[in-house]
């Protein structure tokens, strides 16, 4: 299933460009067609699906545990058989990949799911993130883990033969607050979830017409357990996170412009751009509409330099968090120091996004410092990119990938950056895209 490990090297400059694209849809929304289509009702279909890694780890799983899936054309349709529907043989193997939001969110269906007894983890990468805050709240449903105070892969899990509905305060995590809701799903009683933060709300987007399960009233969430799901009929959008790299390097470059065509433009997920448009970029939302209960549009940039440093309060992590390791970039590249709090969080990504952006801006020249919650970058006006070149290890962590090519596109500094496989886990087309608009790379084991 997984890609070949290869290297990535940049040698120039893109030049400028003035470009029509689209991105690669939506990884999260693509996820939950999938596992929400399996435990509904009847055939649930979902439309422009992104075909990279994590989600056919997800569309792998779910074949694993009994449920149809068919391709035809451009749709995917789930053959889903309700609520509490899904069946493992004992001590089955399930392997999220690299996926973290398919680990939390099909940990919360199995923990509830009668007759659960198997064994679950990840790749590299995966099995080195804690899943402690999963392992706790699950563990109210009644799930077990073992070997126990054991809180990263690999893991068993057995699921709760009478699962009852808890109380949950949701932080910034849409993963777990989503994992808790499809708990709450397939549990005897109530869950009631609270937001304390404003996190991603695609998993309550996809549910909000059953209401006979899924209530929402201001920042609280009650669902109420074992009422059967509606089908799904979704179409994918693209994804804004994915289009967020591409704005930077439109930012970024001189004389260059960008449309990004039907983008999700969900308010949850576009903390990138209001920062960037409230210190000064040219950012422009077009072609509008509302389809599925998410937004969707174009996304128009121009290049130019910021009016000032990014001060980003920690507020704003929520609805950022994929985003920090390229707005770390666009700091670098703008005079002044740039602040970024209530980060603490990026620590326990893919990679320590926080210490491995502290290690690529460094190689550039760039000053940072960083502790638990806040990181300043110390950004300049000119990168001299002579006898300097930025090397990305094994880390497996797309993200970092996706930035450091986009930041060596624009300084001219060059750049090694392995296992630029990992970028196919959420974007398969990205470097296709960055040929589009001028990009030049070679390829290497």
């Amino acid at each position: 299933m997984y890609s070949k490990s290869f290297s990535l090297s940049i040698n120039k400059k893109i030049k400028p460009f003035s470009k029509i694209i689209k991105v690669d849809s939506d990884k999260s929304i693509s996820i939950r067609s999938f596992l929400i289509g399996a435990i509904s009702q009847n055939i649930s279909k979902a439309k422009n699906v992104l075909e990279s890694e994590d989600v056919f780890s997800t569309i792998n799983c779910l074949r694993k545990l009994g449920v149809k899936i068919e391709k035809k054309t451009n749709n995917y349709f789930i053959y889903g058989k309700g609520l509490n529907s899904l069946y493992a043989k004992k001590n089955l193997n399930l392997n999220f990949g690299n996926s973290g939001t398919l680990a939390r969110l099909l940990i919360g269906i199995l923990s509830t799911t009668s007759g659960i007894n198997i064994k679950i983890h990840g790749d590299r990468s995966l099995n080195k993130r804690s899943m402690k805050k999963l392992i706790t709240v699950m563990s109210e449903f009644g799930a077990q883990f073992y070997p126990n105070n054991k809180f990263n892969f690999p893991l068993k899990l057995i699921s709760s033969d009478m699962p009852v509905g808890i109380n949950y305060k949701a932080g910034v995590s849409a993963q777990l607050k989503s994992a808790v809701i499809l708990a709450g799903l397939n549990s005897f009683g109530t869950t009631v979830v609270t937001e304390e933060k404003k996190s991603r709300n695609h998993t309550e987007n996809m549910l909000i017409k059953n209401h006979q399960a899924f209530k929402k009233n201001g920042d609280q969430i009650k669902i109420l357990g074992k009422n059967n799901l509606k089908p799904t009929d979704i179409t994918i959008p693209g994804d804004p996170s994915t289009a967020a790299f591409f704005t930077a390097l439109t930012l970024m470059n001189n004389n260059s412009k960008i449309k990004i065509k039907n983008v999700g433009l969900n308010p949850r997920r576009l903390g990138f751009y209001e920062l960037l448009k409230k210190h000064g970029a040219n950012i422009k939302f077009s072609n509008k509409i509302k389809k599925n209960n998410e937004i969707i549009g174009d996304i128009i940039v121009k290049s130019g330099k910021l009016k000032k440093p990014i001060q980003a309060t920690k507020n704003f992590y929520e609805k950022t968090t994929d985003e920090f390791p390229i707005l770390f970039c666009i700091a670098a590249l703008t005079k002044g120091i740039s602040v970024f709090k209530g980060i603490e969080d990026l620590a326990n990504k893919e990679s320590n996004r926080i210490l491995e952006m502290q290690r690529v801006l460094k190689q550039i020249g760039i000053r940072t410092t960083a502790n638990k919650n806040e990181m300043k970058v110390y950004g300049k006006e000119f990168i001299d990119n002579r006898n300097k070149i930025i090397k990305v290890s094994n880390l497996g962590d797309h993200r970092i990938c996706m930035s450091t090519t986009v930041l060596s596109l624009i300084t001219g500094v060059k750049s090694k950056i392995k296992n630029f496989e990992t970028v196919r886990t959420s974007s398969p087309n990205f470097l296709k895209t960055i040929k589009l608009l001028g990009g030049s790379f070679e390829i290497s084991k």
